[in-house]
């Protein structure tokens, strides 16, 4: 995994307080502060681009619905074939939970 080049005391923080989140408006209210709007953004909006990927979207239409730049859409689908599954993870679980 790529992100364990940063792994250590710092990141465990940041992961411990996202992971000590209750509910979707203490999300908000911590990204808030915690990041830029622009960052926010760019972070759903790769989620976003994940879904549609693993929905068989075009990169045509992603970009339309998204705005997300093609060099954007590349960098996810090369997460999703060569990553660490993370999208998978969440977009399954977010999946599951709209099914309960």
């Amino acid at each position: 995994m790529q992100i364990d080049k940063l792994r250590g005391e710092q990141l465990d923080q940041l992961f411990d307080a996202i992971l000590s989140l209750k509910d979707r408006e203490e999300c908000y209210r911590f990204f808030d502060d915690i990041a830029t709007m622009s960052e926010v953004h760019s972070i759903s909006q790769r989620l976003q681009v994940a879904k549609m990927l693993m929905d068989g979207s075009t990169y045509n239409a992603i970009e339309e619905e998204t705005n997300a730049s093609t060099a954007t859409i590349s960098r996810v689908r090369r997460c999703i074939n060569y990553g660490s599954e993370g999208y998978q993870l969440v977009l399954d679980r977010i999946l599951d939970n709209k099914k309960e």
